[in-house]
């Protein structure tokens, strides 16, 4: 797991509402995390051993400067401290210093050097290797990890460089630069992006697989999302649209299928 996305975490104003959301365009289930003194929800996708990804309040310190409700990406690290300390060391930044969640694992909050937040963690497994993942694809996985870079191609040596991620297939978008897929080990994992100028900041944003894209959005817009782009078609047959949460967090869905 060192290298890949590993977790992904939502921060919003209204954890209850948002796993109701999220239950119902993603099919994920949402139970208590059951750690004291902490509201932290899993979702999961029904059948699977493991959660997919946790839902919490955000945090005072970071609604009292603006900043809005999102999606976090944890990227498997061998050494959380060490990791921060070279994304410092390259030019990035440390958010959040290393420390542990008991019986979970080790975790740092670090920013890339234009800006984009981004998690490292390093998971405790007392008991060996954790269960294998869903099949690549499966409704409810996370599939597809982009980011709005301040500069795509400083970002795609920059990450390069921390994780070790290689260049894929590159699209070119015309005025809107070149899109950089990366993969590690061969297999893809995202794309990166020189963000756009009505953006205010380079930010992750992270797509969930849903079984066609038609219904899926039809079930998000009932509950309140708000599309703000696509649906589209996109290289490799699959099918995306980006939108806001009713909290405003963006997330966006790929299918194979309308």
């Amino acid at each position: 797991m060192i290298g890949k996305f590993i977790w992904y975490e939502l921060m919003t104003t209204d954890p209850k509402a948002a796993a109701a959301f999220y239950a119902e365009v993603a099919g994920w289930t949402a139970s208590d995390a059951g750690m004291p003194g902490f509201d932290y929800t899993l979702m999961t996708i029904p059948g699977q051993p493991m959660p997919t990804a946790g839902i919490m309040v955000i945090p005072e310190e970071l609604t009292g400067i603006g900043v809005p409700p999102h999606w976090l990406g944890y990227v498997g690290v061998a050494d959380v401290d060490a990791k921060a300390a070279e994304f410092a060391a390259h030019g990035g930044k440390i958010m959040k210093p290393a420390e542990d969640i008991p019986q979970i694992g080790r975790f740092a909050v670090v920013a890339d050097p234009h800006g984009a937040v981004i998690c490292l963690f390093k998971p405790d497994m007392p008991d060996g290797p954790l269960p294998p993942e869903p099949a690549m694809g499966h409704p409810g996985t996370f599939g597809w990890n982009e980011l709005y870079a301040g500069d795509g191609a400083e970002a795609v040596e920059f990450y390069g460089k921390m994780f070790g991620w290689q260049k894929d297939m590159a699209v070119d978008m015309g005025p809107m630069g070149t899109y950089q897929c990366v993969a590690l080990d061969g297999v893809g994992l995202g794309g990166i992006m020189t963000k756009m100028p009505d953006m205010p900041e380079p930010f992750w944003n992270f797509y969930i697989n849903v079984d066609g894209l038609d219904a899926a959005v039809a079930r998000a817009t009932a509950a309140g999302a708000r599309i703000v782009n696509g649906p589209q078609e996109v290289p490799g047959g699959s099918w995306i649209v980006n939108a806001l949460d009713p909290q405003g967090a963006m997330f966006s869905l790929v299918s194979m299928t309308r």
